[in-house]
């Protein structure tokens, strides 16, 4: 089980299976929304999430079409990514966001051609470069 929560704590969450990936995405409107060098979000199904408190207080931005993006209303904190269209059983959790530990998962760079031209990518992690 993992929990997680805003920076406020006004919203809560909680996922019942174990984290098998994650992705840092380095596309343009990641590094907008988090103001940092690529976003990383963990991908579980949606049966598996589920909010604990605060559901209220999440707003949702239309990032492009069928793509949403999630954060807490009162903070900022950028919650959740999901593509109703392209995968609709699957979200993706921003991986900064978990209170609870997390270990031995698969991790892969995306969007690496959109990638911030300061930002150099040296740890040794898989590389998908997708436009």
């Amino acid at each position: 089980m993992h929990r997680g929560s805003c920076l406020c704590g006004t919203v809560r969450y909680e996922i019942d299976a174990p984290i098998e990936s994650a992705n840092h995405c380095h596309c343009s409107q990641c590094r907008k929304g988090h103001g940092a060098a690529f976003a990383t979000y963990a991908n579980v199904r949606r049966e598996h999430f589920r909010f604990t408190q605060g559901e209220q207080s999440v707003a949702v931005f239309q990032a492009s079409p069928g793509v949403s993006r999630t954060f807490c209303q009162h903070c900022g904190s950028n919650l959740q990514w999901f593509d109703q269209q392209a995968r609709p059983n699957w979200l993706s959790v921003t991986l900064g966001t978990l209170d609870t530990p997390v270990s031995d998962f698969t991790q892969t760079h995306i969007y690496v051609r959109s990638k911030a031209d300061w930002y150099c990518l040296n740890d040794g992690l898989p590389v998908d470069d997708r436009d």
